[in-house]
C-alpha cells in the first residue's frame, strides 16, 4: 500500500479475524495485534462464563485498541476486533480517524461449525447468537468493506488486499 493505514479485522467470533489478521499484516508488512490481548481479566472471566460483555465492559477495551491504532497510524497495522456496533467503530475512529474496517462475514451455521472446532479459546460458543443479534454491518459512510469467509483464509486475505487498494485509489 502506498499510504499506511490501520486495518481493523472485524466480525463475530469464529469468522477468522485472528487468522486473516495475521495473514493480512504479513502481506502488508505491518504489525499485527490481537484484540483479545487487550481485554482485562474480568472481561475474559465474564465471557468464559458465557456472559456477554456490556458497553461498560467494552469501553476500556476499545480505548486500548484505539490507542494501539493511533500509535500505528503513521506506519500502518492490523488489529482484530469484533467492532460489532457502529458506536464501537466510532469510538475506534475517534482515536484513529483513517482506520479501515475489514468485516468478515459468513452464515451462522458455518461460523458455529468453526467455533466448535476451536480449541483453547475463552469465548463460549453459545454467545454466537448474542453477537449476531448485536452486529450492525458497516454502513456506506464507513471506511471499510465486507468480505465473505467461505473461501480459504488466503483467498479472503487476497480479497482484503484488493479492497484496500481500491480504497487507497479513491483517497
Amino acid at each position: 500500500m502506498e499510504t499506511p493505514q490501520v486495518v481493523v479485522v472485524m466480525g463475530v467470533s469464529g469468522t477468522g479475524k485472528s487468522t486473516v489478521g495475521e495473514l493480512l499484516a504479513a502481506e502488508l508488512g505491518v504489525p499485527y495485534a490481537e484484540a483479545d490481548d487487550f481485554h482485562p481479566p474480568a472481561n475474559i472471566a465474564k465471557m468464559s462464563a458465557g456472559t456477554p460483555l456490556d458497553d461498560e465492559d467494552r469501553r476500556p477495551w476499545l480505548d486500548a485498541i484505539g490507542a494501539w491504532a493511533r500509535e500505528h497510524a503513521a506506519g500502518g497495522g492490523v488489529v482484530s476486533c469484533s467492532a460489532l456496533r457502529r458506536v464501537y467503530r466510532d469510538r475506534l475512529r475517534a482515536a484513529a480517524p483513517d482506520i479501515f474496517f475489514l468485516h468478515l462475514t459468513g452464515d451462522r451455521d458455518q461460523i458455529a461449525e468453526r467455533m466448535k472446532a476451536r480449541k483453547g479459546h475463552f469465548f463460549a460458543s453459545n454467545m454466537l447468537d448474542s453477537q449476531l443479534a448485536t452486529l450492525e454491518p458497516l454502513r456506506p459512510d464507513e471506511n471499510g468493506v465486507a468480505v465473505d469467509i467461505t473461501p480459504k483464509p488466503e483467498t479472503v486475505t487476497e480479497r482484503a488486499v484488493a479492497a484496500l487498494r481500491r480504497s487507497e485509489a479513491r483517497r
